[in-house]
């Protein structure tokens, strides 16, 4: 929302709410770089990305009307976004429930600073790189902020396996910034 102001966007939701297709298009335009960089972390192909942004807006339109204007709208559609990206996973069949406990991780070095030395792009191809539910876990806890027990809920696993989940998507992390670090030609 670079150059609206206030009162326009509650003009875009109110047409929305009235299922006006201008404003529906505004709504998309206006948030649709905002959703892709949240569903490709998610998903693995870009075309998927499109089909769950595709699928977090029908949502947002269909429920435009449970918006408390009062709130911020970026977190309202972040969750659905999410949520419409772990539907999207499970209709895939692509989740798997790795069902490891906290104590089968092991030890993983808390060496963080190597991250510094990484771009964004590369990090980010990393994290997509990782298994289904690594992922899912990791942006959920790391990026999207979720507790252990709300993912346990979400995604139907227990809070032990949600963090160690967490603990095996670090590890394979760390793994991939070191290889890249000591070989920057990969």
């Amino acid at each position: 929302m670079s150059n609206m102001n206030e009162q326009d966007f509650l003009e875009i939701l109110t047409g929305c709410r009235k299922r006006n297709r201008i404003s529906q298009n505004a709504l998309y335009r206006l948030y649709y770089s905002y959703a892709m960089s949240i569903c490709i972390r998610y998903v693995e192909q870009e075309a998927d990305a499109i089909a769950v942004v595709n699928q977090g807006f029908l949502k947002v339109f269909n429920n435009i009307k449970k918006f408390d204007e009062q709130k911020p709208f970026k977190p309202w559609f972040r969750r659905i976004l999410v949520n419409a990206a772990i539907n999207h996973i499970r209709m895939q069949e692509k989740f798997k429930q790795e069902t490891n406990t906290l104590e089968d991780a092991g030890h993983v070095p808390s060496d963080e600073e190597i991250i510094s030395k990484i771009g964004y792009q590369e990090l980010m191809a990393m994290v997509q790189s990782l298994s289904t539910v690594y992922r899912t876990v990791f942006n959920m806890y790391v990026i999207d902020g979720y507790k252990h027990h709300e993912i346990a809920g979400i995604l139907g696993i227990t809070e032990s396996t949600s963090k160690s989940n967490l603990t095996r998507a670090r590890a394979k992390l760390r793994e991939l910034v070191q290889l890249k670090l000591n070989n920057p030609y990969v």
